[in-house]
Formats: structure tokens, C-alpha cells, sequence
């Protein structure tokens, strides 16, 4: 149970909050002050240094590959040449194309499960440092590959830079979700999805012709890699641990002192501590959770279900696929040939902009209407575009709306579906359970995302324009599962989510009482004294 999530409970609703007479507790603020305090320049800094050399390198990696393709392939067949005497075979230049591209799911998958042992003994931030050196080092393996005549540089670089990728989308998240307070925890989850359109975008606007998307300055576009995760290396260490890992793994009550001063923006952290300490107490004689263990807890059940169905939907429902229509869609809409990536600088940026708004309204919407709304408009506009693909060829005016259906896709995935899974793993599980729940999310996501890139080929050819189909329906599937399954987490604590998800699971966690004493002493309750309920309620259990 976060320990800060007690003290920043909603004040309206909490009739203990002013406390007995002359405690010298202060009337409750208006939710906009409230709202307002709890963005500190320390939680703005953290949020966008962190985002900056993670997750924005994740987005920015994932499109930088496209505009370059023509001049890559031809370096691969010049090397080839080179080497053998002869022009590299057709089929071969597609595979090491295809492992050039799908490698980068590879290293996400060996990255998300190195995460948790290089997280436990270094902590949040400092493997977010230690992470910009994969960052680095992938750089000037790719930049310098075309100089150095091997194109094996570049397909490493990609593997090492995959490797960046699942350390940052396992870490960054749990970072963010265990410094910020409850009110605001939603919208700064969502800096990650925000920053990964950002380097989407990034990378399209950078491979344009004028820019670095031309035959002498390709590798350029990789070396670009290395401004981000700089200044990560140089800003972070300015900024602090996450308190919550201090104190309920390092016992370090002096650091976790100062973290909440920093993020909390206030020199009086005396309740934040008392709480934090109520949990550090529970947390004493518990280990952290193997992925293993994470699965068998039957009072986990259908957390773990709903996250993986949450990161299957996240990668399956079919918004990689777009990519490969998008060229094809805007030539038969008319638009030349050397004006499409100008065009397609239309998607990143309605990705940018439905992020944004996003987070702007996950805090008065919350995350259960924005999934259930993203991907059942996803399969509308899903459904839509395929009636377009197969009409196109009737009139002019058809293909134009083949594309106004790619960006309703678009916006509608990055509205809620596209952020909203990293932000619910870390909701879902506590201190000593999200590790482990962080690597089974990047696990099934980075799986999904190599799966789509091998099996969508062989979809496409099967079904050719219905192919959108497949993906209406993960969509409706993912949409019903949210609706009658997925509680809504917006404004909660740990332990109220565990106690809705404890109806269906038919399991209550073991450290229940525990969390309930501790809500209760925090809250001004009578309760019994935690030191000695606490202990004996989770002593020598895994939670």
C-alpha cells in the first residue's frame, strides 16, 4: 500500500481530515489548489528528464527505420558486393531487412527481463542512468556503421538499443507511478505514452528529405540517439530516488525523508513518513515476488489476467499494421510519391496531440471509459476503413477517406489504450509485487509486438484489404473485457483496488488487516497498533 496515497486522499471526502481540536490541521483546499501543489518542479523534471531518455528513444527508434529504408537496403547490398563478388540474393536482403527491424523486439524482450535485477540492487533512477550507456553505445554502433562497411553494426546497434527500449518501459513507469500522489498518479503515467508519440513524431519529421532522411546523412538519424540519453545522464542525478524504494527496500528513512520533501515540494513530511513507515513495517519481512510466484497467488489472479490482456490488446490491436497501409492508402488518394512523408507526418502528430489530451482528462474521466472507449472506436473506424479499402477503386473521394479512418484510428488508440496499460500495471500491484508484474507486462508486450511483425505479412496476403477485420475484433474482445472486468483505479489506493479485485479473485491478499490498520491509524481511526498486527500478519509470506 503506497504510503503517500493516505495522505493525499481526497480531502472531501474525509471527515477525519481537520482531526481532534487543536491539532492544528488545516480546512480542506479546492480540488483545483490541491491539484495544483501536487505538480512540483521536481515531479515536472523527473517526468520529462526521465521520459526524454526513455520512452521518447522507444518512440523515436520505432519510426526512425522507415525513411531510411531504400538507402539501408543498398548499403547492405554494397557490403555484400564488397565481400562476396556478387549481389547480395533478393530473398537474403528481405531477411536481413526483416531481422534488422524485428531484432529491435528481441532486445525489448532480453532488456525487460534483466529489468528487475539491475532495479533491485540500483534502484529506479539509477538503472534509468546506467540504461542511457545500452542507449549510447547502440548509437555509435549504428552511426558509424555505414563508415565502418558492416552492416552487422546496425543490427546490433538496433538488438542493444531493444535491450534500452525494455529496461525504460519497465522501469520508467514504476518510477513515475511511485513518486507521484494519487490525485495526480494518472496523468503522470501518461508523460510516458506522451513522449513515446513525441519520438514517433521526432523520428518522422527527422527523416525527412530536407533534414536527415537522404542517402549522405542516414546514420546520422541513428546518432541522434545519443542527444537524448545525454541529457538524462547529466540531468537525473540532480533529482532523487524514489522514497517509496528507499525506505520499503534500502530502510534508508534519511533519503526517503528528503525524497518526499523534493517531490512533495514541502519541508513538513512528518505524516507522509509515519504512513511511509507504517508500510515499511508490513514490507519488513516480505521478499520480493518472482514472476513466478506472482502468477501462483491466487489473490493476484485476475490482476495478472487483466494485465496481460491489457498488453496483448496494446500491441495486437493493430495500429502497427496501419504503418504498411499508410504508403499505399495516401498514392491511390492521389498524393505523389515524394510529398508522402510530409503527409505522414499527419499521424505522428495526431498521436502527439491525443496523447496530450489524454492526460489532460484521465484524472476527470478516468482509465476504465478512455480503454473501453479507445479500442471499441478502434474497432469502429477498424470496420470503417475496410469498407473504404474495398470501395476505393469507385470514386475519387473514397481513398480520402480511407486516410480520415487511419487517423481516427490513431487517435482513438492514443486517447486511452496507448498509455493507459503501463499506468494500470503499476495501479494494480504493490511494492513488492510490481518488479515482477512490470517484467510479465514488457514480456507479453514485447512477445505481441514480434508477433505482429512476423505473422502480418502472411494476414495481409490471406485476406489483403479484410485484414483490419482481425483487428475489429481484438478490439470489441479487449473492449467487453475491460467493461465487465477492469475496475476503475482513478483516485484509489493500492489496497482499495486489491479489496475489487479480492470480489473476483475470491482470495484476499495476506497483508489485508494489515493495510486496513494502517489506513485506519493514518486516517485518525482507532485501529490496532501496527508494529505488532502488521508483522505477524505477512511474517515470512511473499506478498
Amino acid at each position: 500500500m503506497d504510503p503517500r496515497e493516505l495522505s493525499s486522499a481526497p480531502l472531501t471526502h474525509d471527515r477525519s481530515y481537520l482531526g481532534p481540536p487543536g491539532s492544528g490541521r488545516k480546512p480542506p483546499e479546492c480540488h483545483h489548489q490541491r491539484r495544483r501543489k501536487d505538480w512540483s518542479c521536481s515531479l515536472v523534471a523527473v517526468s520529462l528528464v526521465g521520459a526524454l531518455g526513455s520512452s521518447f528513444l522507444y518512440g523515436y527508434n520505432l519510426s526512425v527505420v522507415n525513411a531510411p529504408t531504400p538507402y539501408i537496403k543498398a548499403f547492405y547490398n554494397e557490403s555484400w558486393e564488397r565481400r562476396h563478388g556478387h549481389p547480395i540474393d533478393p530473398d537474403t536482403l528481405t531477411l536481413l531487412w526483416s531481422v534488422t527491424v524485428s531484432i529491435f523486439a528481441i532486445g525489448g524482450l532480453v532488456g525487460t527481463l534483466i529489468a528487475k535485477k539491475i532495479g533491485k540492487f540500483l534502484g529506479r533512477k539509477n538503472t534509468l542512468l546506467v540504461n542511457n550507456g545500452f542507449a549510447i553505445s547502440a548509437a555509435l554502433l549504428m552511426a558509424f556503421a555505414l563508415q565502418a562497411e558492416a552492416f552487422e553494426m546496425l543490427i546490433v546497434g538496433r538488438f542493444i538499443m531493444g535491450v534500452d527500449g525494455g529496461i525504460s518501459l519497465s522501469v520508467l513507469p514504476m518510477y513515475l507511478n511511485e513518486i507521484s500522489p494519487k490525485e495526480i498518479r494518472g496523468s503522470l503515467g501518461q508523460v510516458t505514452a506522451i513522449f513515446i508519440c513525441i519520438g514517433v513524431f521526432t523520428g518522422q519529421l527527422l527523416g525527412l528529405p530536407e533534414l536527415l532522411g537522404k542517402e549522405s546523412t542516414w546514420p546520422y538519424l541513428f546518432g541522434v540517439i545519443m542527444v537524448p540519453a545525454f541529457i538524462q545522464l547529466v540531468s537525473l542525478p540532480f533529482l532523487p530516488e524514489s522514497p517509496r524504494y528507499l525506505l520499503l527496500e534500502k530502510h534508508d528513512e534519511a533519503r526517503a525523508m528528503k525524497a518526499f520533501q523534493t517531490f512533495l515540494g514541502k519541508a513538513d513530511v512528518s505524516q507522509e513518513m509515519q504512513e511511509a513507515l507504517a508500510e515499511s513495517r508490513v514490507q519488513r519481512n516480505v521478499h520480493l515476488l518472482s514472476v513466478l510466484e506472482l502468477l501462483r497467488a491466487p489473490f493476484l489472479r485476475w490482476q495478472v489476467i487483466t494485465v496481460v490482456v491489457t498488453m496483448a490488446c496494446y500491441q495486437l490491436c493493430g495500429l502497427n499494421a496501419i504503418w504498411f497501409y499508410t504508403n499505399s492508402i495516401f498514392g491511390k488518394a492521389g498524393i505523389p510519391q515524394e510529398k508522402t512523408p510530409y503527409v505522414t507526418l499527419s499521424t505522428g502528430g495526431v498521436e502527439t496531440l491525443a496523447s496530450i489530451f489524454s492526460g489532460l482528462v484521465i484524472e476527470r474521466l478516468g482509465r476504465r471509459p478512455l480503454l473501453i472507449g479507445g479500442f471499441g472506436l478502434m474497432a469502429v473506424f477498424f470496420g470503417a476503413l475496410t469498407v473504404t479499402l474495398v470501395l476505393q477503386d469507385h470514386a475519387a473521394w473514397i481513398p480520402y477517406l480511407s486516410i480520415v479512418c487511419i487517423l481516427a484510428v490513431i487517435a482513438a488508440f492514443c486517447s486511452g489504450p496507448g498509455g493507459i496499460p503501463f499506468i494500470l500495471t503499476g495501479e494494480f500491484f504493490q511494492q513488492s509485487q510490481r518488479p515482477a508484474a512490470f517484467i510479465m507486462a514488457g514480456t507479453v508486450n514485447w512477445l505481441s509486438n514480434f508477433a505482429v511483425g512476423l505473422l502480418f505479412p502472411f494476414i495481409q496476403r490471406s485476406l489483403d484489404t479484410y485484414c483490419f477485420l482481425v483487428f475489429a475484433a481484438i478490439c470489441v474482445i479487449g473492449a467487453l473485457y475491460f467493461y465487465f472486468v477492469l475496475p476503475e483505479t482513478k483516485n484509489r489506493t493500492h489496497a482499495e483496488i486489491s479489496q475489487e479485485f479480492a470480489k473476483r479473485n475470491k482470495a484476499s491478499p495476506p497483508e489485508e488487516t494489515g493495510d486496513t490498520a494502517v489506513a485506519e491509524k493514518a486516517n485518525g481511526g482507532p485501529g490496532p497498533d501496527s508494529s505488532s498486527t502488521l508483522d505477524n500478519g505477512v511474517k515470512d509470506r511473499a506478498v
